[in-house]
Formats: structure tokens, C-alpha cells, sequence
């Protein structure tokens, strides 16, 4: 690090989990972000801000009027433009010293595969099942941690499913298999609290950035549930399923 990131990173630094060795990880990392609009917003400037190298967006949407009650990284201006050309201008401005891609198409096939292979820790914050199980099945093929986050109306989720060699714990198609009927919300149709996503978001951020640092206890084979309106935290275990037929499949029954 030069005396800049020093004393930019410095509050990290004086933490002893992290100390300048975290900070060099966090620094020479890659996070793939898949989703570049509720969740996405805040995991993407609490990762730009605490340092990560290269932050790779992918969304193929544009900004609409109405993302901008909860989708902070965009503003007025930027309605009708691409959302990860808009996520990175905002991601630049608050830190310069941040790689950014700006993937405009929604990630699929070899693309995908490519992209998760290259990234240290992969973020879910899409907004469908299609591309949560699309996203799963990478990150089980090429052993990289996945922080998944979801919000509607006022309850959050979220998980982490650490797939590196070594552990055991389950997959999101353990949790939530890609065969079962389930009904698919969207915030157009059901609405969605605005600090809800914020704080599902940054949980994904810390998430990440624990994994990239390898310190504390991740939420891997939990999952932490959110009721808004309580302001109430739940935590429920996980176990992995043996007949799982993403990750036992790969080779980890």
C-alpha cells in the first residue's frame, strides 16, 4: 500500500482482524456483482469504499424513476441509462482508485462460467429465481463463495453458501430447489421498503468482505431473516442436502 490507501484505509487498518494484511486482500480482490439495483447499490459502494480492486457489475437493465426510491446508486439523471454505466460512475466518484466493469447484459452460459471463475467472492443480488440458480450452479462448478441477498415489502434474507474445497455446507439450490413451484415477487407488483434493501445490501458487503479477509463467523449454513416492521433479526441453520442435485452432482455428496 502507498501513504494514500494508508491513511484512506486507516480505520480498517487499526481493526486487528483485518490490519494491513486484510486490507492488502481486500485491495487485491475481485467481487463479481450480479445485479446492479436495490441490493446491488449499497454492496457495491460499501465494497467500493472499503477498497476492493476490481468490481465487476453485471445488469442488463436501465434506470427507471421508479428505482430511484431505493436504488442509491443512481439518480434523475441517470434515467434511461444503462445501470452498471450508472453504478460505476458512482462507484468512481466515491472511490477512484477502484477497477470497475460494467457488464450491460445479464450474465449467462460460458460468459458466466468466465466471470465466476475469476471472481474471489460472487454477490446474488438479482431479482430472479432464473438467474439465482444460473449464478448457484457457477459458483458450485468453480468453488467460489456466494453472498445471496433478497428484499420484498419489509422482510430481507440472507445467506452465504461457501463452496470452497473443504466445506460442507449447503448450496441455494438446497435451500431452494430450482424444481420447486414457488411464487416469483418483483417490487413492481408487491412494493418494497426503501431502508430494506440497504440493509440487506450492506450485510452482503460486510459478508464479502469477511470472506475476502478470511475473518470472523459467516452467515455460510445460515440464514438470516429479516422482519422490517418488527426491526426483528431471526437466524435459522442450514444443512446441506445429500441429494441436492446441483452440489451432490458436483461431487460433494
Amino acid at each position: 500500500m502507498n501513504d494514500h490507501q494508508l491513511l484512506r484505509y486507516s480505520r480498517h487498518i487499526l481493526l486487528p482482524e483485518l490490519d494491513v494484511a486484510g486490507q492488502e486482500a481486500i485491495l487485491g480482490a475481485r467481487v463479481l456483482v450480479i445485479g446492479a439495483g436495490g441490493l446491488g447499490s449499497p454492496a457495491a459502494m460499501y465494497l467500493a469504499a472499503a477498497g476492493v480492486g476490481t468490481l465487476v457489475l453485471a445488469d442488463g437493465d436501465t434506470v427507471d424513476l421508479t428505482n430511484l426510491q431505493r436504488q442509491i446508486l443512481h439518480g434523475e439523471a441517470d434515467v434511461g441509462r444503462a445501470k452498471v454505466e450508472s453504478g460505476r460512475d458512482s462507484v468512481l466518484r466515491l472511490n477512484p482508485g477502484v477497477r470497475v466493469e460494467a457488464l450491460a447484459h445479464r450474465l449467462e452460459g460460458a460468459e458466466l462460467d468466465e466471470q465466476v471463475a475469476a471472481a474471489d467472492v460472487v454477490l446474488d443480488c438479482c431479482d430472479n429465481f432464473a438467474t439465482r440458480h444460473a449464478v448457484n450452479r457457477a459458483c458450485v462448478r468453480h468453488r467460489r463463495p456466494l453472498v445471496s441477498g433478497a428484499g420484498i415489502r419489509f422482510d430481507g434474507q440472507v445467506s452465504v453458501f461457501d463452496l470452497r474445497p473443504g466445506r460442507e455446507g449447503p448450496c441455494y439450490n438446497c435451500l431452494f430447489p430450482e424444481d420447486l413451484e414457488a411464487e416469483e415477487v418483483r417490487c413492481a407488483v408487491m412494493g418494497v421498503f426503501a431502508p430494506l434493501v440497504g440493509i440487506i445490501g450492506a450485510t452482503q458487503a460486510a459478508e464479502a468482505l469477511k470472506l475476502l479477509v478470511g475473518c470472523g463467523k459467516t452467515l455460510a449454513g445460515r440464514l438470516l431473516l429479516l422482519d422490517g416492521l418488527a426491526m426483528e433479526w431471526r437466524s435459522v441453520s442450514l444443512g446441506r442436502d445429500p441429494g441436492c442435485a446441483v452440489c451432490a452432482e458436483a461431487g460433494r455428496a
